[in-house]
């Protein structure tokens, strides 16, 4: 019997909702997170971690666990996979290896800037979005990426 042929008797037997979770290998994932087979193992894990705070409240300056900033986001979700970053976005761009938009992964940075200073960061989700921690009254989303003024870095 085929793969084909089993899947309706597997989702008459199973569930809709069990089969599409042994589909991806029994983890349920939030929107814009990755397995590690998809990315490097550091920047899926840190790619998850920064979507499992979603709803977390901006805050300048800080770095974690429950209230972030863009930066602090970024360095809190590396540190988790076991990667340090420095504090500000500008220096994390500066620790970075610069990468092309037609190279970015899923878990690289993504760097706004205004001519050459950077004013912000984001951890690329794919598909054009990014996980971040936007500003004063928002909290930690996902969001397409709004500006062409950006350069990704990725985390060695």
């Amino acid at each position: 019997m085929s793969a084909q042929t089993h899947v309706p008797s597997l989702l008459s037997r199973a569930g809709t909702a069990s089969v599409l979770l042994a589909a991806v290998g029994g983890t349920m994932l939030a929107p814009g997170a990755v397995s590690e087979a998809h990315a490097q193992p550091a920047a899926a894990k840190a790619l998850n971690v920064a979507a499992s705070k979603k709803g977390a409240p901006y805050k300048y300056g800080a770095s974690g666990p429950h209230r972030f900033d863009c930066s602090g986001l970024t360095a809190f979700s590396y540190k988790k996979a076991g990667k340090a970053l420095p504090r500000s976005a500008q220096q994390q761009y500066n620790r970075t290896r610069h990468i092309a938009a037609s190279s970015r992964k899923r878990g690289d940075l993504v760097f706004f800037h205004s001519g050459n200073r950077v004013y912000h960061v984001g951890i690329y989700a794919g598909a054009g979005k990014i996980w971040h921690s936007p500003k004063s009254g928002q909290v930690v989303r996902l969001q397409r990426i709004w500006s062409k003024s950006v350069w990704y870095g990725r985390v060695g």
